[in-house]
């Protein structure tokens, strides 16, 4: 994620779409010539061109994220995405064989020649492997249990169980429907209580009374809290809150609450989003009496060492989505996520603080996962 103004991240990802076409025009001019089609440069060129100005609307809309009609979605915008990834797909593959092939072809003597064979097939593989990420992987939510053992943790609490949620990202690529389906994957668990560490829309606001909905259906028998995230402040945050809040659940904001247990006590904490600079730890601990073990929402995981100092136990985030893309079954070695956060999939122990990144149920930006599945993640605290 960047903080760079919208209209500038619009022009670095048309910049970048256009660099992405350059080996998609090879596999189309491949194409064309395998297929005998009159003045295939030209079409080659056309096609390619057309391609990556389509883009300009999805980045619009990627801004300030507007109800599109659902046959539009899956005739339009699913189609093209898959075409997108796969020219992101292509890129670096073909970047490196445009530069190769050649040395090679005038080393054995056979002139100057481009590899256009190559351009064609790793496009096509990009095709599958962006058709299975978006169409399929980011749709298979999976149920994960994780035990975490927290120190100091009274008897009462050994065992309790906490429902764990992440970057919803509601919108028109990831619609209503789909959080439903969460949330009754998620109250199916029957959690003690249950927690959704931000990101809730992808952007904008015409779709904070779906999600406002959404949590609402959420059950837990010691309550349902929320804390925000950075793109539930792309556009204007206070009206989702207030209207989450009127449906009963827990939205923390630099605040904390006491959950009880058979006469025992835990301190469960949320702060606000750090992007826009509204968290304030200090803030969310100021009400937590001694000696209690502290559970934190926190959108971003790189708040975790100011919490463990603070003598946070436990802190639940997301932000990361682990990536979206990584080596199947090397999701922690090989992603995306790992190249730019410190913190960024699954369970973090550093002393007797403990973190725990979810991996997202949305997507944000291309609408694929591969190698990263979204999850509803059902955490026990143990004793440590």
């Amino acid at each position: 994620m960047s903080a760079r103004s919208p209209s500038r991240m619009i022009v670095v990802l048309l910049v970048g779409t256009a660099l992405m076409h350059l080996p998609v025009f090879g596999a189309y001019l491949e194409a064309a010539r395998r297929l005998a089609l009159p003045y295939p440069t030209w079409i080659a060129g056309l096609l390619a061109f057309a391609a990556g100005a389509l883009f300009l609307g999805r980045a619009r809309a990627t801004m300030a994220d507007y109800p599109r009609p659902p046959w539009r979605v899956r005739l339009f915008d699913v189609p093209y995405f898959i075409h997108w990834c796969a020219a992101a797909w292509s890129f670096l593959p073909s970047l490196v064989a445009a530069v190769v092939w050649p040395l090679v072809s005038l080393a054995r003597g056979r002139g100057l020649e481009l590899p256009w064979t190559f351009f064609l097939g790793v496009y096509i593989s990009g095709l599958v492997a962006a058709a299975w990420g978006i169409l399929v992987r980011r749709r298979w939510v999976i149920v994960k249990y994780i035990d975490i053992p927290i120190a100091g943790l009274p008897e009462s609490f050994h065992g309790f169980t906490i429902a764990h949620l992440s970057d919803l990202h509601i919108g028109s690529l990831t619609p209503r429907a789909w959080g439903e389906r969460w949330v009754r994957m998620a109250n199916a668990l029957k959690p003690d209580i249950t927690v959704v560490t931000g990101d809730l829309v992808t952007s904008g606001t015409h779709f904070h009374q779906d999600i406002a909905d959404i949590i609402a259906g959420l059950r837990a028998e010691s309550g349902v809290f929320v804390s925000m995230g950075n793109h539930d402040y792309f556009g204007e945050g206070e009206p989702l809150i207030s209207l989450i809040r009127e449906s009963g659940v827990t939205v923390l904001r630099n605040q904390g609450h006491v959950l009880e247990r058979q006469g025992d006590r835990v301190y469960l904490a949320g702060i606000d989003d750090t992007w826009t600079r509204r968290a304030d730890l200090d803030a969310a601990l100021e009400a937590r009496p001694d000696g209690l073990s502290t559970v934190l929402l926190a959108h971003d995981p790189a708040v975790f060492p100011l919490a463990r100092e603070r003598g946070v136990e436990l802190t639940l985030s997301g932000h990361t989505h682990g990536g979206q893309l990584a080596v199947p079954f090397f999701e922690r070695t090989f992603s995306l996520s790992h190249l730019v956060h410190r913190y960024h999939l699954g369970l973090y122990q550093e002393g007797d603080a403990s973190l725990y990144v979810h991996p997202g149920l949305g997507t944000t930006g291309p609408p694929m996962r591969l190698g990263v599945a979204p999850a509803v993640v059902l955490i026990r605290l143990v004793n440590g």
